[in-house]
């Protein structure tokens, strides 16, 4: 019987790390497959998608110039309707917010902001695969509107 005693504390060691080797191994749910971080079409950007209560969203997290031409002042969101935001870095902008996951491999009403023009548009956010996104950002229906395809990083 002290022998039995004397394993337990192992035992239990053993159970908890297969338990929690199981739960760390568990494969990404549909409706996260989103999260992680993108190149956009151009190559001029990447996007970190992350989760936040229920829904997506994405900010620039780097750009392949991060400068103006003087070499010294980061890119502003200049072009922002809001006067008051344009002063912000494009650097950790928000430019994907409010995906929801729809089903089949789809995320949609979202928005995506276009710093280049001050522009949001609805958006829909399709995987292809594990390393393809379409994004398609459109006015009023998705027939008018322009598909990005973004690749994992």
């Amino acid at each position: 019987m002290k022998n039995i005693l004397k394993k337990i504390p192992l035992i239990f060691l053993c159970l908890t790390c297969f338990g929690l080797n199981k739960a760390v191994s568990q494969p990404i749910s549909d409706t996260d497959k989103i999260i992680g971080e993108w190149e956009s079409g151009s190559g001029k950007a990447r996007i970190k998608i992350s989760k936040y209560g229920d829904k997506y969203s994405g900010k620039i997290i780097w750009l392949k110039e991060p400068l103006y031409k003087d070499g010294k002042t980061t890119k502003r969101d200049t072009k922002n309707p809001d006067e008051t935001k344009r002063t912000v870095p494009i650097i950790n902008l928000t430019i994907l917010l409010g995906f929801v996951y729809k089903g089949n491999n789809c995320w949609g009403n979202g928005t995506i902001y276009d710093p280049e023009s001050g522009s949001t548009y609805n958006c829909v956010i399709k995987l292809k695969d594990e390393k393809i996104l379409d994004i398609r950002g459109f006015i009023g229906i998705q027939l008018v509107g322009r598909t990005e395809v973004w690749k994992r990083i």
